[in-house]
């Protein structure tokens, strides 16, 4: 409980001055790659949201917006830049041209389960729009697998903090 009293004081000048607003340029930059704290950020304004200061509405729906937004973003740069990258450098990492088709045969299997599940998963939330861009995943399917993810993890981030913060607190 220290790491989100700790994240909340960090947070909270930003989110008490700029409301959900600050929350939804946080979940927008790191949805599409720039290392940004997130899930934090998510806790810190649900538990803000239970003392008073933030609409858990307002929370939910900044969230939701910038996941979404921040993802097609990514999802965009890696369609219109990811691929001349990766056959550029991919070799200087072990990219071969031969695991570059498995991603892709992988994405065409099942892209929108990973695109929908990355989102709970540290560093592949922040890349997932991007991979799936440069893979080519095809746009509707993209936006599609993408909302149900950043629903579910809306929910999750914001709705768990905000109804479960009490009784953290009262087991400390």
């Amino acid at each position: 409980m220290e790491f989100v009293h700790h994240t909340l004081h960090l947070i909270e000048p930003y989110i008490i001055a700029y409301g959900a607003m600050a929350l939804f340029v946080i979940i927008y930059l790191e949805s599409f790659g720039v290392p940004m704290p997130g899930e934090s950020a998510v806790i810190a304004a649900s538990v803000l949201a239970t003392r008073g200061d933030l609409s858990i509405a307002h929370v939910m729906v900044a969230v939701f917006v910038g996941a979404v937004l921040g993802d097609s973003t990514g999802y965009l740069i890696g369609r219109y830049g990811g691929r001349t990258i990766l056959e550029r450098f991919g070799p200087r990492v072990g990219l071969t041209a031969q695991r570059l088709a498995q991603m892709q045969a992988l994405f065409r299997a099942k892209g929108p389960f990973i695109v929908a599940t990355a989102r709970f998963v540290a560093i592949l939330r922040q890349l997932n729009g991007v991979v799936a861009g440069t893979l080519a995943m095809p746009w509707l399917h993209f936006v599609a697998a993408n909302a149900i993810g950043a629903a579910l993890w809306t929910a999750v981030w914001t709705l768990g903090p905000y109804f479960f913060t009490d009784w953290f607190m009262a087991r400390r």
